[in-house]
């Protein structure tokens, strides 16, 4: 099977989306190889700790000591003529040996804990929801410094189901779903999450999205991705993926419909402008995006999100002054994924012509016309963007059939399993 960008160029040698990255090999089939080696342990958490708290916390500790020091020290040889001269290089030695002794220390642990780890010492970071909740995190905040790494801790992505990874072969998946059928509703998660957010806020609401799927016939996928990456590198993978799924389920999927909260809905729509070819020569065989009927949007920020905007200027903002300048080189460390987020995905990421697009969109406020709801929105992503629109760049969804819901009176997060949204899937996919 090749998958192709409309251009039409294979994504498996050299293929793009529109304004996307040049890729050597499938994102899908890279992950996979990553993670071949196993999973991560508490070791390589621990190693990947270590080498963050020298690159970032001791160097920006010494960074920021040493420009107020400057500064100090400045000022009193202005006003002493340069007498403290001699006091200020018996400084500056003690406190490059200090702090050079500490990320000395750091790096050589962090090698003795990676050289461990890479015996497949210690236990899985798998094992225990904390640690899949920490690995998520992670991932989101640097997801793409571990993939270009090809370290352990980097997900790939795939579905899942009981915390573990599900291989997209016709024998997995059948043993993973039993209970397999035609209509197939996968789900996405956003930034930093895992396939775990579905499950928030069971115990007040008794259920989930999945479990009404399941109940009402679908059969929910639930995947997992490394957030940190690109969203048009993840949405390549997750088109291939999906390919993979449609190929391989264990009865002839007829109806497939997109489910992504948050950064999951940009994914969703990147690999919505990837179409796969060579699916077989059988009476079904058609590409994944045709069977796609719906695609769910929820809180999703179709026109980019204000917050992800003010960590990069204040990343300009403290890397004014030399006192400051760390602090604003930690906010650079952020990941592609959380930098794409600022613009989101405009009009150069097509839509599918055929599928109905469902929009949901939440505000603090119980009106969205409320000051307070229209300046923040769910705190994370305005109402406007989670509809696709904003002043002077027009409506993605224009040309789409569109439905649309608010949320009032909730957060980002409530979106994941809210009965208002719960009632408007049970009529959008009945």
């Amino acid at each position: 099977m090749s998958v192709t960008s409309p251009d039409p160029t294979s994504v498996t040698t050299t293929g793009r989306l529109p304004d996307g990255p040049r890729l050597g090999r499938s994102p899908l089939d890279a992950q996979r190889a990553a993670a071949a080696s196993g999973e991560p342990t508490v070791l390589d958490a621990l190693a990947l700790l270590l080498e963050v708290a020298d690159e970032l916390v001791v160097r920006s500790a010494r960074d920021t000591h040493r420009a107020v020091a400057d500064r100090a020290q400045g000022l009193a040889a202005l006003l002493t003529l340069g007498a403290t001269e001699g006091p200020r290089r018996v400084h500056d030695g003690i406190a490059g040996g200090v702090y050079g002794g500490i990320g000395a220390g750091l790096r050589a642990a962090a090698r003795g804990t990676t050289a461990l780890a890479a015996g497949g010492r210690g236990p899985s970071i798998e094992a225990h929801p904390a640690g899949r909740h920490l690995r998520a995190a992670v991932n989101g905040l640097i997801g793409d410094r571990l993939a270009a790494e090809d370290r352990r801790m980097a997900i790939p992505l795939a579905a899942r189901v009981d915390g573990r990874d599900v291989e997209p072969t016709h024998a997995a998946l059948a043993a993973a779903y039993p209970g397999a059928g035609p209509r197939v509703a996968v789900l996405l998660h956003g930034l930093g999450e895992s396939e775990a957010i579905w499950t928030l806020g069971r115990e007040a609401r008794g259920t989930t999205y999945p479990e009404e799927l399941e109940a009402a016939g679908w059969t929910p996928v639930l995947l997992r991705m490394n957030t940190g990456l690109g969203l048009r590198v993840n949405g390549v993978a997750l088109a291939a993926l999906l390919a993979r799924l449609v190929e391989e389920w264990p009865v002839p999927v007829e109806r497939m419909a997109l489910v992504g909260h948050s950064m999951g809905g940009l994914v969703v729509r990147a690999a919505s402008a990837v179409r796969t070819e060579g699916a077989g020569d059988g009476p079904d065989a058609r590409d994944w995006t045709e069977r796609v009927t719906d695609v769910v949007t929820l809180g999703t920020p179709h026109r980019g999100a204000p917050l992800a905007g003010l960590v990069g200027d204040g990343s300009s903002l403290l890397g004014g002054l030399a006192e400051t300048g760390a602090f604003g080189r930690i906010l650079d460390e952020r990941s592609v994924g959380i930098r794409d987020l600022v613009e989101g995905l405009g009009h150069d990421v097509p839509l599918l012509p055929h599928a109905r697009y469902r929009l949901v969109s939440a505000t603090l406020t119980r009106s969205p016309r409320h000051p307070l709801g229209r300046l923040v929105g769910d705190l994370l992503v305005r109402e406007h963007s989670a509809y696709g629109r904003r002043a002077g760049a027009g409506d993605v969804f224009a040309d789409a059939d569109v439905d649309t819901l608010h949320v009032g009176g909730v957060d980002h997060f409530a979106l994941v399993n809210h009965p208002d949204v719960a009632r408007a899937l049970a009529r959008w996919l009945a």
